[in-house]
């Protein structure tokens, strides 16, 4: 079963741009210039992005100098690679039952 968490972060995914920024991160540690680099989007833009990924808790800062850099925090999406494994189970087993509820 999905949890308001899950759900949260399903939302925040949905947008492309957040998503194109968690692939980024996926691969390295990035700072804001390198994602408005990789992105092509603008630095205000980018910034509402990237703390609406931290407030849902797929990211973390590191500070270094003048620059902050962004690393994925993975268990974020594990936790929720399990809620949809689970579901994806739970929908295996119904069909392979047959269970249905009277009309």
């Amino acid at each position: 079963m999905l949890m308001s968490a899950d759900t949260d972060v399903i939302r925040v995914l949905a947008d492309p741009l957040r998503l194109r920024i968690i692939t980024l991160l996926a691969r390295e540690t990035l700072c804001t210039t390198h994602l408005v680099a990789e992105t092509g989007a603008r630095q205000t833009n980018l910034s509402n992005h990237l703390r609406v990924l931290r407030e849902a808790g797929l990211v973390e800062t590191e500070p270094c100098g003048r620059f902050t850099y962004y690393r994925l925090r993975p268990e974020t999406l594990e936790g929720l690679a399990g809620s949809l494994a689970g579901l994806a189970a739970t929908a295996r087993e119904t069909a392979a039952t047959d269970r249905r509820r009277a009309c």
